[in-house]
Parts: C-alpha cells; structure tokens; sequence
C-alpha cells in the first residue's frame, strides 16, 4: 500500500467512524482550499465540499447545470489536498441520468482524494425533476456498487430531494431513503425537511445514518437537539459561502453608496485569517 492509499484509508475510516455517533457531527462545507483551511483551523472533524459555494465562486446561480463534472472534482481535488480532514464531495445528481455514467462519476470522483460523495435523485429537467423511483434506485445501487469496490471506505451519501423541488411529499421520501438504503447507501440526506417532526421521522424509518441540512427549520435548532431527533450528521451546505458573499456584498455596497469603508476596516483588523491560513 503505498502513502496516497494508506492516507486514504485512513481519512475514509476516520469519516466512517465519525458516523457511528454518539449524537451527532457537523460536516462544514467548504467551496475553496482557503475557506477548507479556515475550517480545519477551527476544529471541524470533516469537510465537504459544496455545489451552490462553487458555482457562485465561478459566477453562476446554483442548479443552472453551468458547472461540469471536470470543475466539481477539479475543487474536489483541491479541497482535499487543503488538509488532512475527510472529505466528502457534492456530486449532485451524478453529472448524468444512467446509473453505468453516475458509477462512473464515484470512480472518477474517489481519485480526487475524497473518502466520501453525495448523489441527488435529480434529473436537471425542471418540468420532471425528480427521477423515478425505480431509476432512482438504481443509480444508488450503481454508486454504492463502484464505492465498494474502491481500495479504501468510501461513504456513499443517497439524497431524497423531494423537498427542494416542490414535492413536499415526505411519504415518498422515507420510502426512496429505505430503497436506497438497500440499494447499498451508507447515508441518507433529504433536505429541506420542514419540521422537526420530519426530521425524527426520517431518522426513525432508516437503519443507516441520517445527514441533516442546517437550513431552514434545521437552523432554528442545535447540532445537539438534530442530535436527539436521531440526526448522525449536520451539514452546513451553501450556509458559510452565502455568508461569506453577504458580508461581501455588505462592505461593497457601504463602498458604493456612502463612499465608507467602515465594514472593509473592521474585517482588515482581524487576525484571525492569517493565523488559520
């Protein structure tokens, strides 16, 4: 085995570990090896990368289908070079609707350094955007198939979409997380539940672990309360990049419109960032 594969085993099994609880982690999205820096400074245990950080970094509205494959892993790759902390990577809906072309983005995807990825059940066709549930379950199988044949753990993260796209349906969810569960998913993810009776009612239908989007009615509570809802894992998803751009937006707005640099001055005075980059 040599040091790549050794390390690789490494971060993939301290991320599986971190899975087994008790309560539950914070996974922190990081769109670039400096903000991966910044968090791994701040003692975060894992990171993972984020689709809508990395499609307004390149100057695109998140879900437009503007960001390639090659660019995902291409930040995949630099994000995890950043540190020593697991990654996992969003690999949205696969870069692809055939389960052979989703298992063919895992391959690709486990090159990058990263000991863990996420697959949406979306189409990107705004008129049918969910895929069917036979097909949905099959493109995890697909994932699941080409991360256990992989040298080192990598943990498959399945995602129930329903709820972003306009299907608040949550009987459905629970049955397309329980399928791919058996289909293979070391995780599963359906963001944007709306309660927290949602929440616990996801994490109870499922053996495997639940991942929970610190957005919306999530936000409103702990890490330690999704904790007791039967969460195994928060992420931080788009929340720290559109942070990061609102302050933005804030200190250049105060330079446009006022002629200020109140805001500017403040963040220039902070150490902070040079002593975790």
């Amino acid at each position: 085995m040599d040091n790549t594969e050794q390390a690789l085993r490494e971060r993939g099994e301290r991320f599986r570990e971190l899975h087994r609880g008790p309560g539950a982690f914070v996974v922190a999205n990081a769109w670039d090896a400096g903000t991966a820096r910044l968090l791994a400074g701040l003692g975060f245990a894992a990171l993972a990368t984020t689709s809508a950080g990395l499609a307004h970094s390149l100057g695109h509205r998140d879900g437009a289908g503007l960001v390639s494959r090659e660019q995902t892993l291409g930040n995949a790759a630099a994000i995890a070079a950043a540190t020593d902390l697991p990654v996992s990577a969003d690999l949205e809906n696969g870069f692809a609707d055939s389960p052979e072309e989703v298992a063919r983005t895992v391959r690709e995807a486990a090159g990058t350094g990263i000991v863990g990825g996420s697959i949406e059940d979306t189409t990107a066709d705004p008129d049918a955007p969910i895929h069917e549930f036979g097909l949905a379950v099959e493109r995890v199988r697909a994932a699941a198939g080409a991360a256990r044949a992989l040298p080192f753990p990598f943990t498959l993260t399945a995602r129930a979409e329903n709820f972003l796209y306009g299907r608040p349906d949550l009987e459905d969810t629970v049955r397309r997380l329980r399928a791919f569960e058996e289909a293979g998913a070391d995780v599963l993810f359906a963001p944007g539940l709306p309660d927290a009776d949602a929440v616990r009612t996801v994490c109870a239908a499922v053996e495997r672990p639940v991942n929970v989007l610190a957005a919306g009615a999530a936000a409103q509570m702990s890490v330690a309360e999704l904790g007791d809802l039967g969460a195994r894992r928060v992420s931080l998803g788009s929340g720290l990049s559109r942070s990061a751009l609102t302050a933005a937006l804030a200190a250049a707005r105060e330079v446009a419109e006022h002629g200020t640099f109140t805001r500017m001055a403040e963040a220039s005075t902070n150490p902070e960032i040079h002593r975790l980059l």
